[in-house]
């Protein structure tokens, strides 16, 4: 398996490259078919007094899809220890749930002539929930101008290509990228949708039931 290992405000010592080397052993023995490793290290540095932390991002890819995991520590070193737990626990629980599947074979089933979708627990988006959706209306925290330059809160944003898929294909996705939740569009409907973790495996579905835009009220 390939590896390649990237710095990114940090430079990556041999040290540090004999002991990623140590670890791809265990994650080539949990995904064989796997075909090359990506270990990406940020280091942060803050101005508000808080610690220098490093970011480790693992990225498995090969045959199927992308396996990601990520962790921060202050030291680079036990990052990356995360790191491998998590990515090594989600390809441990992708291939559990696939010889459950197997032994047990379960699933969603969609029925044309009266819309019912059995075999996956789907609860329905709130009132508010698709008001909030539909409208864009996310609450923002006003900050003050002086303030403008520093807040506790990061939010990382990430931007996708939409993917159609089935229930139980995104629901593998979830696991793989060792997220709570996915989101996709549903093959069966075209609808945006998100399946998220419940206990053990079982899962949810919430699905918008329409793309169209809100109808604007005109005042009289």
């Amino acid at each position: 398996m390939d590896t390649n290992i990237v710095g990114v405000g940090v430079g990556i010592t041999d040290r540090f490259r004999s002991v990623v080397e140590e670890k791809v052993s265990r994650i080539e023995h949990l995904a064989p078919r796997a075909q090359a490793l990506e270990v990406k290290v940020t280091h942060r540095s803050y101005r508000n007094g808080r610690l220098e932390d490093d970011t480790v991002e693992l990225t498995l890819d090969g045959k199927g899809p992308v396996v990601r995991a990520e962790a921060t520590d202050t030291d680079k070193f036990a990052a990356l220890d995360l790191a491998v737990d998590k990515i090594s626990e989600q390809v441990r629980r992708a291939k559990d749930k696939r010889i459950d599947a197997r032994n047990h074979p379960r699933g969603a089933k969609f029925e044309k002539g009266t819309g019912e979708l059995s075999g996956i627990d789907v609860e329905p988006a709130s009132v508010e929930v698709l008001r909030a959706v539909a409208t864009g209306s996310v609450p923002v925290q006003e900050t003050a101008a002086e303030d403008e330059d520093y807040t506790p809160v990061v939010i990382r944003q990430k931007e996708f290509g939409p993917e159609w898929m089935t229930v139980e294909d995104a629901v593998d996705r979830m696991e793989l990228v060792g997220h709570d939740f996915f989101l996709f569009i549903d093959a069966r409907t075209d609808h945006p949708s998100v399946v998220y973790r419940r206990k053990g495996w079982d899962y949810g579905v919430i699905a918008l039931a329409t793309q169209a835009a809100p109808a604007v009220e005109v005042a009289s």
